[in-house]
């Protein structure tokens, strides 16, 4: 597992009294343990190379947790707030200047276990994720590293980004022996999904039988534990996953939106089985460099959750009668009359359509000791120095020229309500669930909401409602071609209650007959025992809660995926947004067919890196990992419209590479955090 980049020169802590950084020294395990601090579950140390003076600096990770901080004070006599001052001018001199007097690094120690069962101790060394050293400077780094490290530590040097790994192509891997990212991950025994703590009783599942057995006792108490967790997972105190899971996965923007730990945790038959841990009560926790499990001697005294307290009020509906309307008519103001994706979706159009949109705003919030990151931003379009005029064009037409918005029209609230009052069985059937909830009779819940399911999809539609809908559908939707029918509902993406996966969508629709029933099984979703629960839980009234829909034409993608403009496990990192994708349709990143390839892209000072390859041998190639750093830095300038005025909340965004390489982006929401 590769130690995660340090963060550029930001200010740090004051240093300790006690400083044991050495100079000129070779570097032996005893040392190394004796410097190092511990990252990712992995003991680290920070070196710099004074190529002027041609010798190194093994740093104290206790006194110094900055390397420019030390080279700065330490070595060029410098203080703070001099640094400050001209912190970017700094990181460009030691991180991208091709001829730069220092090289700044990390020496992380890894073990693994040898075919014979032995266990292997190496160490790697990395750079920073922004730093661009060229294939020359990377061979000099490793080989002043090699003759100054103990003979008998292996020593592998890592790319830090994608620029790297290009370099490194043209070096023999003699010279420079070398492991790239993904490999690292592949190894680690345990990876955190969504940081926090649980106090809560350990329930072990071995298979998705085992848990729909078990799952009608689960409270919220509880701390689920199994492979891989369903979709539809009860509501619950934290999450592990025993198999690989990418961060994007819905139950990982559930634990997100619930604020609950998520961890994958290979090694967890090996605890349960040591400390005896299934049904017992454990304390868990999960933070970005350690993942613990401890078992408690008794059953603690808990209080309930503060969600069992929560109450989430919506906007009432607007169920008057509304046209049905094609999407870029729409704007986020039409969420309470068509839901929210479909709002989303109306404004991505007009950001796209419009030039006066500010999509500057998270680069010019001060990120101390920067008053603001415009100058990065001007950077990565290309400009110098621009004026603010200049520089809010200039993000416009970048967006605009990177990202399309999907056609479709958008079927109002109120076709639903016409739908749900045309027929008594339907009225009575949403009477006796409306009692059930009143009562809080959970042992009728689930079979009367699959009831009013089954009821929905094959209720005749009115006429008027059915004809409403096919006579609005645009030539380009109304020829027989595959159509995607999505959800929009008003009961999702709201403080405190994403609903990722919870309602339904329906991507194999062709022909009137199919667009009909489609559209019935997404009002459904409204209705099932899951989304009523999750609802109910947080106090949101089925009176208040409707479905609007929006049809799309299927449009073959060549590349699909999920991003959200921030990294999910590293939450004060404002440089990263995190990108999963696989060959298709985004689907099946979310809906968890296949493990994603998973990548980080440095929307600041630029370049991105492999997180993990998924289910794929090969990473992409360079010039779509390109394309997708475009997309990335697209996905962040959008954040600053989406998350107004609250700009550092990050996005949730579906897209997809069209045949003719367009990129489309088929669903904007917020990202739980």
């Amino acid at each position: 597992m590769s130690t995660a980049p340090l963060p550029l020169g930001d200010t740090g802590a004051p240093e300790p009294a006690t400083d044991r950084t050495v100079i000129g020294e070779n570097l032996s395990l005893p040392l190394f343990r004796t410097l190092s601090g511990v990252l990712a579950g992995h003991p680290y140390l920070k070196v710099v190379v004074d190529r002027a003076e041609a010798t190194w600096h093994l740093l104290d990770t206790a006194a110094h947790p900055f390397h420019v901080n030390y080279i700065a004070t330490r070595v060029l006599g410098m203080d703070l707030a001099e640094l400050d001052a001209a912190l970017d001018e700094f990181n460009a001199s030691v991180y991208m200047d091709p001829e730069r007097r220092f090289l700044l690094g990390v020496l992380s120690l890894h073990t693994e276990q040898e075919a014979e069962g032995r266990e292997r101790t190496f160490l790697v060394l990395e750079t920073t994720e922004a730093d661009t050293m060229h294939g020359e400077l990377l061979e000099f780094f490793y080989s002043f590293v090699r003759e100054r490290v103990d003979g008998r530590l292996p020593l592998l040097l890592k790319p830090a980004n994608h620029s790297q790994e290009e370099e490194l192509a043209a070096v023999s891997e003699q010279r420079v022996p070398r492991i790239l990212s993904h490999e690292l991950f592949g190894t680690r025994t345990r990876t955190p999904l969504n940081l926090g703590d649980a106090t809560g009783r350990l329930r072990h599942f071995r298979t998705v039988r085992e848990y729909e057995a078990a799952a009608g006792e689960l409270g919220w108490s509880d701390i689920v534990a199994m492979p891989c967790l369903p979709d539809d997972v009860r509501r619950v105190a934290g999450f592990i996953n025993t198999a690989p899971i990418t961060p994007l996965s819905h139950t990982n923007v559930l634990a997100s939106g619930w604020g609950i730990p998520n961890a994958i945790v290979h090694d967890l038959e090996q605890l349960i089985e040591k400390d005896g841990l299934d049904g017992a009560w454990v304390r868990y926790r999960v933070r970005e460099d350690e993942i613990t499990l401890e078992r408690l001697a008794r059953a603690p005294e808990l209080r309930a959750p503060a969600w069992h307290q929560q109450r989430i009020r919506l906007e009432p509906p607007l169920l008057a009668d509304a046209p049905v309307l094609s999407l870029h008519r729409l704007r986020s103001a039409d969420r309470d009359r068509y839901g929210t994706k479909a709002a989303n979706l109306g404004e991505l159009y007009h950001v796209l359509d419009s030039r006066t949109a500010d999509l500057t705003a998270f680069h010019g919030r001060p990120r101390p000791p920067r008053e603001n990151l415009y100058g990065h931003l001007a950077a990565r379009l290309g400009l110098r120095a621009p004026a603010t005029a200049e520089l809010r064009a200039a993000a416009a037409s970048f967006v605009a020229g990177t990202v399309g918005a999907p056609e479709g029209v958008a079927l109002p609230f109120s076709l639903l309500h016409r739908f749900l009052t045309s027929s008594p069985a339907l009225q009575q059937g949403i009477g006796k669930l409306k009692m059930a909830l009143e009562l809080d009779a959970t042992d009728v819940l689930d079979p009367l909401c699959l009831q009013l399911q089954q009821l929905v999809r094959h209720t005749p539609m009115p006429e008027s409602v059915a004809g409403e809908i096919t006579r609005a559908l645009p030539a380009p939707l109304a020829t027989g071609v595959r159509l995607v029918v999505r959800s929009s509902s008003n009961a999702e993406d709201l403080p405190g209650f994403s609903a990722a996966g919870v309602y339904d969508s329906v991507t194999t629709v062709r022909g009137t007959d199919e667009l009909l029933d489609a559209v019935r099984q997404v009002w459904a979703s409204l209705l099932s025992p899951r989304s009523v629960r999750l609802r109910q839980q947080v106090g949101i009234s089925l009176d208040d809660t409707y479905m609007g829909v929006i049809i799309q034409v299927y449009v073959p993608a060549a590349l699909g995926g999920v991003l959200v403009t921030c990294n999910p496990t590293r939450r004060e990192d404002f440089r990263n947004v995190y990108l999963n994708c696989s060959p298709g349709s985004p689907e099946k990143v979310v809906e968890g067919e296949v493990l994603p390839q998973q990548y980080l892209y440095n929307t600041v000072e630029g370049g991105g890196r492999t997180v993990a390859l998924g289910s794929w041998t090969e990473g992409l190639p360079a010039a779509t990992r390109a394309r997708l750093a475009d997309l990335s830095l697209a996905g962040r300038l959008l954040q600053s419209h989406f998350s107004a005025p609250e700009v550092d909340a990050p996005l949730d965004i579906e897209w997809l590479l069209t045949d003719q390489g367009d990129f489309r982006l088929v669903q904007i929401r917020p990202y739980a955090l």
